[in-house]
């Protein structure tokens, strides 16, 4: 019943339009876009532009703009005495969107190629042809008249040097239409990674207005649009344990609105107006036998490290530029020119969201270390909308919900590629979201291509310690223990570490679950050895009447062969009881601090150079000899 109604105030809607269009006079306006906020997943696009207005009623026809348009975040400032009566966005699909320079060249290079494929294969019918003439008209005589044997010799040397010659053109013109056919699927990658080559309509938005007088005013236009985003990563730099930390903030951008960025200027916000702004309720937990407490859709895993693999279309062909994200978060990577991708998670996992322009989004859940992503093509058309906007407003409403403001960035110009010099930026932290305000024009091509932006330079005071656990790993974990970091507005994101000059490996800044201390690892240190053995001698088994009795001795030593003095903690642990009748009692720790809830003991110290200590962990264990106790 629904749908009966709606489709006649559509048409209703259309058709007031159309006339008044009729009757008034059209301005086609083309402008260039201005500014750009971009957000976590899409941007706010601003145009602005100075129109003749005539005097009485006229339409303005923006054209040339993005076809990915949320049509209701729509907004047209005009100063001057103009009233705005209507603002509709639409599709025209009489005009498509201009190809990439890059993209276009690649266009002509496939037709060229065609074209060649095209004659290699009519001079393969036209052997073909020949060929079967000759095998046609092999028989010489007749049936009642036979043949001399020098005419039958040279007749089976001519046809036989043909035939071979024949055979060779065929297979020389196949191994050319195969060359040809391979640098056609080279080229075809390279637009797969540039950008769709579909024909796709372009964006207008038709402003109905009414002046008494002609003026000329300027006029200013802003919209939501899809197919941009960024992600934030890190490269987190030390030279040695006597200096700061570097850290290089990036943002990885990307934007495939079809629309030009050029000069812009650049906001970049830590806001995602996609999430959604409605705050969630409790749902009542009823008690009742064979009932089942409420259910969130809250993402819990476990699994914490890496996760890899690659993404392909429908094919198998690789989509060099997809956006893998964790969902939820800012942590995020593109696949390379081969699909594959790598991405640290963090320790409570979650789900992988796989994106590509043209092709449907898939979320996974993180069940594996490799995950092959397979993406379908969106083959959905777009359809033409019609929305009536709100008419005049002022720097609110969609202006003020989507301006946030992103923690730590800073762009360079595209041409300053030689030496990592930061743009002056100018950092707005408001109630819920931060933004980086470039100061100098940016460039941003509509393409499928990630472009990594250095955006600041962060010295961090940090305190270097070791940090080892032998019972599970006998290697010392370098760490930089940062403290204050909340000022710098760190989003959470991978990061890439470099001690000494070295690649060493990648971690997650993941600041949701940071104290207020940032603990950074800066990897495995085999200069400062660690040993973790059972002693013998007191390790043994006692039965006293009723009860059991297990003593274990474990030592563990440690030797710094570094050049100066080492900070370092050092973790262990003795089994805790969950009942009462097996007690457990620590008889020597050797200094250590035991957290009795968890049995964890903690030693904290420094070494000097080409120095080594050692520590007990002496535990006793009593049970009731009846019981089977396994006790490491």
């Amino acid at each position: 019943m629904a749908n009966k109604i709606l489709i006649p105030i559509l048409f209703l809607t259309v058709g007031v339009f159309a006339a008044n269009a009729q009757g008034n006079r059209e301005i086609k306006v083309k402008t260039s876009v201005s500014d750009v906020t971009l957000f976590i997943k899409g941007a706010q696009v601003t145009r602005k532009t100075s129109v003749n207005f005539p005097a009485g009623k006229s339409s303005l026809r923006f054209t040339g703009l993005s076809p990915y348009i949320d049509a209701k975040s729509i907004q047209v400032k005009v100063d001057g005495a103009v009233m705005l009566m209507s603002v509709n966005h639409a599709l025209n699909y009489n005009d498509t969107v201009k190809l990439n320079n890059e993209v276009a060249a690649h266009v002509k290079q496939i037709e060229a190629i065609d074209e060649k494929i095209r004659t290699e294969q009519t001079n393969l019918e036209i052997l073909a042809e020949e060929t079967g003439f000759l095998k046609e008209n092999r028989r010489i005589g007749g049936a009642d008249k036979g043949i001399e044997y020098n005419n039958l010799k040279l007749t089976a040397e001519y046809y036989n040097q043909q035939i071979a010659a024949m055979t060779g053109k065929i297979a020389k013109t196949d191994r050319k239409i195969k060359t040809l056919n391979e640098e056609k699927a080279a080229v075809q990658k390279k637009i797969a990674s540039a950008g769709s080559v579909k024909p796709e309509p372009t964006g207008e938005i038709i402003l109905v207005a009414d002046c008494k007088t002609a003026l000329s005013v300027p006029v200013e236009l802003s919209y939501f649009v899809d197919n941009a985003s960024w992600f934030p990563s890190y490269d987190i730099r030390a030279k040695d344990i006597t200096q700061p930390v570097d850290l290089v903030y990036k943002a990885n951008v990307m934007q495939n609105t079809r629309e030009e960025w050029k000069n812009v200027k650049l906001r970049i916000s830590s806001a995602n107006p996609r999430l959604g702004s409605v705050a969630p309720k409790l749902k009542t937990y009823t008690l009742d036998y064979w009932t089942k407490p409420p259910r969130y859709d809250i993402g819990s895993n476990d699994l914490s490290g890496t996760v890899s693999g690659i993404v392909a279309d429908e094919n198998g062909e690789p989509l060099a530029g997809a956006s893998i994200m964790i969902k939820g978060t800012t942590i995020g990577t593109a696949a390379d020119a081969d699909g594959k991708y790598s991405l640290a998670i963090p320790a409570g996992g979650g789900e992988l969201q796989v994106a590509f322009i043209g092709y449907n989004t898939q979320t996974l859940p993180i069940n594996s270390s490799n995950i092959n992503v397979r993406l379908e093509e969106n083959t959905q058309a777009l359809e033409e909308v019609v929305v009536v906007a709100y008419g005049t407003q002022k720097k609110s409403g969609l202006a003020g919900a989507l301006s946030g403001r992103v923690a730590g960035v800073s762009v360079q110009p595209e041409p300053a590629r030689q030496k990592s010099v930061p743009v002056p930026v100018a950092q707005v932290e408001n109630t819920t979201s931060v933004e980086f305000e470039i100061k100098t024009p940016y460039t941003i091509a509509s393409e499928n291509k990630t472009t990594v932006v250095e955006m600041e330079h962060y010295p961090l005071p940090a305190e270097y310690e070791y940090y080892c656990v032998p019972k599970a790993d006998r290697d010392a974990f370098l760490m930089a223990n940062v403290a204050d970091w909340e000022q710098y507005n760190l989003l959470e994101g991978e990061a890439n570490i470099f001690f000494e000059n070295t690649f060493v490996g990648k971690t997650i800044l993941d600041v949701r679950y940071m104290s207020d201390t940032l603990n950074i690892s800066l990897g495995r240190d085999k200069n400062v050895i660690v040993k973790r053995e059972k002693a013998k001698e007191f390790t043994q088994t006692k039965f006293l009447s009723s009860k059991a009795e297990v003593t274990r001795d474990w030592k563990i030593s440690v030797r710094n062969n570094k050049r100066q003095p080492v900070s370092m903690v050092l973790l262990d642990q003795i089994p805790v009881s969950s009942v009462s009748e097996i007690e457990v009692t620590a008889e020597k720790l050797s200094g250590g601090i035991l957290n009795r809830e968890t049995g964890e003991v903690k030693w904290k110290f420094i070494l000097p150079p080409a120095q080594r200590t050692e520590f007990d962990l002496l535990y006793k264990v009593r049970y009731p000899k009846d019981k089977n106790l396994t006790v490491e």
